[in-house]
């Protein structure tokens, strides 16, 4: 895809709404047809001396020598790998707020360990890259194309000869799918998947996936709308293509579907309103992007928005529009959406 065909589209354009942040939404490219279909060719410490590979989301397999050690991550997927007690040396993507803190998207991990190669989208040092050594790259794809997330158009050639990369697919499944491929990644690089923090969670994610369901089935009234805002816009998320929203539809929960989606060039992600239209959606529970790239609930001033029977209700709550792709980090967004949808009362 040339820039100037990307260069229509705004930053916030691109990092809006729930799946409209996948540059799915945005770029447009031939992909691999069996992308879906990749795979682990190795099984963690015990191959840890040995040579490694692994098939990825676009059907893509690299093989070194022995499992990487210097590894670079897409801060999301960075957190994930965290999660699974692998660790990477360097970062890319919302790392640290403007306060200094961790980014929701750092997860658990320590950002004063690692190296921060941008922070922002569009941003990459690649000298600073080349100094880490790099022994491979991971990020995710919002696309069938497998375009990295958060690796720029610019430079993504010279990225891509210092280093192998692995992708994993956000794209059109559901949520589960994405967790089995990174938990695939984690053990094929050294993960200890049977710590009992990580089978924990793994049961716990079970859990609340169940309770998510059987709140949806008790009240199948409850229109749950997925929104992200900007100053200028108001975006409802579609379903078809986020990797939670899809997950908790078929767990029956009853969403709002925007009736005029993004047309350029994939679609099927979001519905862009001005916040004088921000009630064309009728919504009983209004689940919020928490990325520090969208404004907040608390942070939403205009009146239009104060006056939704969602939000005078106060039954708006944070959404991971970006899900962490560890099991630990997605319960709480399951059990916070359940729990909601237990307690929510029908007002629109």
């Amino acid at each position: 895809m040339s820039n100037a065909r990307t260069a229509r589209f705004s930053r916030r354009g691109i990092l809006a709404a729930g799946g409209a942040l996948g540059l799915g939404a945005v770029l447009a490219a031939c992909g691999d047809g069996d992308a879906k279909n990749g795979g682990s060719d190795s099984s963690a410490a015990a191959e840890a001396s040995g040579p490694w590979s692994f098939k990825d989301d676009r059907g893509t397999t690299v093989k070194l020598d022995k499992v990487p050690a210097n590894i670079v991550a897409f801060t999301g997927a960075a957190a994930a790998l965290h999660d699974y007690g692998v660790q990477v040396k360097g970062v890319f993507g919302p790392t640290n707020t403007k306060d200094g803190k961790a980014d929701v998207q750092a997860g658990d991990m320590d950002v004063s360990k690692v190296t921060v190669l941008g922070n922002v989208w569009d941003q990459f040092n690649v000298e600073k890259y080349a100094t880490l050594a790099p022994e491979l790259l991971v990020s995710t794809t919002f696309d069938d194309a497998g375009t990295l997330w958060y690796v720029p158009e610019a430079s993504k050639d010279k990225i891509a000869k210092l280093a192998p990369s692995v992708a994993v697919s956000v794209y059109d499944r559901q949520l589960t799918a994405s967790l089995e491929r990174m938990w695939e990644l984690a053990e094929s690089l050294g993960g200890d998947m049977k710590a009992a923090k990580v089978t924990d969670a793994k049961k716990r994610f079970e859990e609340a996936s169940e309770r998510l369901r059987k709140a949806a089935k008790a009240n199948p009234d409850i229109k749950v709308m997925a929104g992200s805002a900007s100053p200028e816009l108001f975006y409802v998320s579609g379903t078809n293509l986020s990797v939670d929203l899809e997950y908790y539809k078929a767990l029956g929960v009853n969403f709002v579907e925007p009736t005029e989606k993004a047309k350029e060039p994939t679609g099927g992600w979001f519905e862009s309103l001005s916040w004088e239209n921000v009630d064309k959606h009728r919504a009983d529970l209004i689940i919020m992007d928490d990325r520090t790239s969208a404004t907040q609930p608390a942070d939403i001033t205009e009146a239009t928005w104060k006056k939704l029977p969602a939000v005078k209700a106060g039954q708006v709550i944070g959404r991971s529009a970006e899900p962490i792709l560890s099991y630990d980090k997605c319960v709480p967004q399951i059990e916070a959406l359940a729990e909601a949808i237990e307690k929510a009362k029908k007002v629109s």
